[in-house]
């Protein structure tokens, strides 16, 4: 297999191109990444001598039709994305123009270089929200209500791919993913941000609605879950991957701080931030019936671990914290 992974330097898309790059040792991976504030080639560093890297932007066409021709890609896992919500909500014109466009870019460019699978990363949030007390869950036929630019952002790309595939009958699946955690991500979401502040001796901001609610699933099972319907999968389909495991940004919080051994009195309340979702929860049962998918890593041991890397890995993080374009501890304006 020749895989080209867009946004391969970023949180999820290098976490899967590592993971590929271990499991499947005879496979081609290109990395095509745009290299925003988010991206960071230390992510890769483990893997720099069995990947090709490329730097491009899924927004222009003519580099996203060179890289798949020149390495005869024939399968995109395409990651690359802006997906900050807070960012979105100061800058919601980038979010369109590079989740919506440019996955229409990369695939229309697949589709003239003739690949055999495009594989499309989405998220949980495209259906909206949930109550708090809302005894059901998203599935794969839940309509999609974006409340915020990124949520519609996300939504207009999974359109597009659904739209390539009924027209040109592009091969394609999806997956909606729950939020992720794990080593390797920009400490502007909120699990990194809380073990780096924490560990910093900083306060923690917690969003005044403290019990809105988030699923969790490790980056490393989520890595498997994209494996399981690149092998498994049925064209076409869209699958959900989550762990079934919520905990609100209180929660988040306190396990941070037990984690990291620092003291309650770090956290304090700011703005709730505009269009804040309350919960968010994915039906797994299609992945996990058909393609033999389940999660591995407990909620508790992967926090610990995910702060405990964070602790051993300053020299990887405290260089990205200048980058963060947005200050989530105040949302009269948010802006760095």
């Amino acid at each position: 297999m020749k895989i080209l992974v867009t946004g391969g330097a970023g949180f999820i898309g290098s976490a899967f191109a590592r993971y590929w790059s271990e499991y499947h040792p005879d496979d081609d991976i290109v990395v095509f990444d745009a290299m925003t504030y988010a991206g960071t080639m230390g992510s890769l560093a483990s893997v720099m001598d069995s990947i090709e890297f490329v730097k491009g932007d899924i927004c222009d066409f003519d580099a996203a039709e060179k890289v798949l021709r020149e390495f005869g890609i024939d399968t995109v896992v395409n990651f690359a994305a802006e997906s900050h919500n807070s960012l979105a909500v100061l800058d919601p014109g980038r979010f369109f123009m590079t989740n919506v466009m440019g996955t229409q870019r990369m695939l229309e460019a697949s589709r003239r270089a003739g690949v055999s699978r495009f594989h499309h990363i989405s998220t949980c949030e495209v259906y909206g929200d949930l109550d708090l007390d809302a005894t059901n869950a998203f599935h794969e036929e839940s309509p999609y209500r974006p409340r915020t630019p990124y949520n519609a952002s996300k939504a207009g790309s999974d359109h597009a791919v659904r739209a390539y595939s009924e027209t040109y009958e592009l091969p394609v699946t999806i997956t909606n993913c729950a939020n992720n955690y794990g080593p390797y991500q920009f400490p502007e979401k909120v699990i990194p941000l809380f073990a780096t502040r924490a560990l910093a001796d900083q306060t923690l901001p917690l969003y005044a609605s403290t019990q809105n609610r988030r699923e969790w699933l490790h980056v490393d099972d989520h890595c498997r879950a994209i494996e399981a319907v690149l092998l498994k999968g049925r064209i076409g389909e869209t699958y959900h991957v989550g762990s079934g495991v919520e905990a609100s940004i209180e929660e988040i919080a306190d396990a941070v701080l037990a984690a990291s051994g620092k003291p309650q009195s770090l956290k304090t309340i700011v703005p709730d931030r505009p269009g804040h979702d309350r919960r968010y929860l994915l039906d797994t049962t299609k992945i996990r019936n058909e393609l033999g998918w389940a999660p591995t890593v407990e909620f508790e041991q992967g926090i610990a671990e995910t702060v405990e890397w964070y602790r051993d890995n300053e020299s990887w993080w405290a260089p990205l914290l200048e980058r963060a374009p947005v200050v989530e501890t105040s949302w009269g304006g948010g802006a760095a």
